[in-house]
């Protein structure tokens, strides 16, 4: 898992970011819609927690009830205490990913066998692109990493002529050529960037 310069990627500065975002969901958003149909604020919070802790020990390969669940299992819901559990998971999911190991051999998340090089990017793409549901759905400002911006894109453009793509993503949004890096990353994963709470 390394960004444009070869260089391994730190997920602790998008973790970071994502957790601003945490701190700014107030009680009375919990309820409200977001980019993703299924799932209103509290669920894709709760959604969240789950992808931490299950990235947390695919990283870690400390395989169990976390990295075995699918996600589409159930509609995941927030635990009691997640103002405070959630920023630590994220930050968890940081640390554990700076450990060269989690890279190598095999390990597994939402009950999916892969290497984990391949785990590291796709817990770089759930960061970025739930980042930017959960800051659009809170009418939040969103800055991604920039490393970790870069490499959710190039994973996403190289998964456009995958068949099996339908299967986790929507079908490519169309945006322009020159659109920032964030809006073509979310027209990739099958969102439209110009989605909003009104919308």
């Amino acid at each position: 898992m390394s960004d444009t310069t070869g260089t391994i990627l730190d997920l602790g500065p998008q973790t970071e970011a994502v957790a601003q975002l945490v701190a700014g969901v107030t009680d009375e958003q919990l309820a409200d819609p977001t980019p993703c149909p299924a799932y209103a604020v509290r669920h894709l919070l709760g959604h969240l927690a789950g992808l931490a802790a299950a990235f947390r020990d695919a990283a870690r390969k400390d395989l169990g009830a976390t990295t075995d669940t699918s996600p589409g299992s159930a509609l995941p819901e927030l635990a009691p205490g997640w103002r405070e559990e959630l920023p630590d998971l994220l930050a968890e999911l940081g640390e554990a990913w700076r450990d060269p190991a989690a890279r190598t051999g095999m390990t597994r998340a939402g009950g999916v066998d892969l290497p984990g090089e391949v785990a590291g990017l796709v817990a770089t793409d759930e960061l970025v692109v739930h980042g930017w549901d959960l800051a659009r759905a809170t009418g939040q400002p969103y800055s991604p990493d920039p490393a970790a911006l870069r490499v959710c894109h190039d994973f996403l453009a190289a998964s456009v002529d995958d068949p099996g793509r339908g299967a986790v993503f929507g079908p490519v949004v169309t945006v322009e050529a020159d659109a920032p890096l964030l809006d073509r990353a979310i027209g990739l994963s099958g969102r439209d960037p110009r989605w909003t709470r009104s919308a």
